[in-house]
């Protein structure tokens, strides 16, 4: 059974930093493409950030290009986001997601197998 587990989320003020974790246990994480996507208060759901199974390829959403940075450890079956320069409208529900597939990069999100319960950031001014 595919498990997908987020943490690391938390209340931090504008301008800090943070970093999100996601475990998967159940695959084989290195054939999966890797994503984080994120859902505001009443906004539609949107694609972060997202790294290939080998990790050297990585797409980034402009909203946040420059201030986060996707990674993963593939030894340790997780998934990293780290967060800098963070702005009360980066508060949202972060969720990551697994592809089958470990070739190519996307935030279509229906190109996503497995999902997380989601980890919540919340930026204060």
């Amino acid at each position: 059974q595919v498990q997908v587990v987020e943490s690391g989320g938390g209340l931090v003020q504008a301008g800090g930093s943070l970093r999100l974790s996601c475990t998967a246990s159940g695959l084989t994480f290195g054939d999966y493409t890797m994503g984080w996507f994120r859902q505001a208060p009443g906004k539609e759901r949107e694609g972060v950030s997202c790294i290939t199974g080998s990790g050297t390829s990585t797409r980034t959403a402009g909203s946040v290009k420059g201030r986060f940075t996707i990674s993963r450890d593939n030894a340790k079956n997780t998934l990293y986001l780290q967060m800098h320069s963070l702005k009360p409208d980066d508060t949202a529900m972060y969720y990551c997601a697994a592809a089958r597939g470990a070739n190519y990069l996307t935030l279509a999100q229906q190109t996503y197998n497995y999902w997380g319960q989601g980890t919540q950031v919340t930026v204060s001014s």
